[in-house]
């Protein structure tokens, strides 16, 4: 890899990552995404229009544009520049230029970038989550708990720089739902169907 090709796949990576498929697919609707439940753009939240189409095309949105970035950097300059792209789209997701930096909480797009760089893998993410949701009814525990096991599967079955990149980005998955963890150790995070309330959650569920 050159200077300039991680300086590329930073910008397309980034560029990808920062598109807001809730807020646009919303609008398109004639519904914007920041005045329901708790204001976040990302597919959970979105769900709480009670659209599903909607939440769907959201979630494909978030999650292919991940992947996107990953294969077109890694078809360009190899593994690591995918990588490098990978990690770039999650950012992008996160803090969208476009929305002053507040985007969604990035599990989607993570979720595209481990398609990208392990589909077997994606799979196994989103078995656990399955799993989990069908138990519990909550979308952010299951994408934590999935997104636990990733680094450590990774590591196993595909090598150590996926491994590693996914322990930066399960790390700032975590982060962004600091709210989420606070409300379900206190009983109170919303389930997964349940309607926007009129008034906005101070802090946003999993996208």
């Amino acid at each position: 890899m050159t200077a300039t090709q991680i300086i590329v796949a930073l910008i397309v990576g980034y560029g990808l990552g920062s598109i807001p498929f809730g807020l646009v697919l919303g609008k398109l609707a004639g519904t914007d995404v920041r005045t329901i439940g708790s204001g976040n753009i990302g597919a959970t939240n979105v769900l709480r229009t009670g659209r599903k189409g909607l939440a769907l095309a959201t979630l494909l949105g978030d999650m292919f544009k991940g992947t996107a970035a990953v294969l077109l950097m890694r078809a360009w300059g190899g593994e690591d520049l995918g990588l490098i792209a990978g990690f770039a789209a999650v950012l992008g997701h996160v803090f969208p230029v476009w929305l002053k930096f507040k985007g969604g909480k990035g599990v989607a797009t993570y979720i595209g970038v481990l398609i990208g760089v392990s589909w077997p893998i994606a799979a196994a993410f989103g078995a656990i989550w399955a799993a989990v949701a069908a138990l519990t009814r909550y979308s952010s525990l299951s994408g934590l708990i999935a997104s636990a096991a990733t680094p450590a599967l990774l590591w196993y079955f595909a090598g150590n720089h996926p491994a590693l990149l996914f322990v930066v980005l399960t790390v700032l998955v975590w982060i962004m739902h600091r709210g989420n963890i606070a409300r379900l150790l206190a009983g109170t995070e919303p389930k997964i169907g349940k309607k926007a309330e009129e008034k906005a959650e101070t802090a946003t569920p999993s996208s």
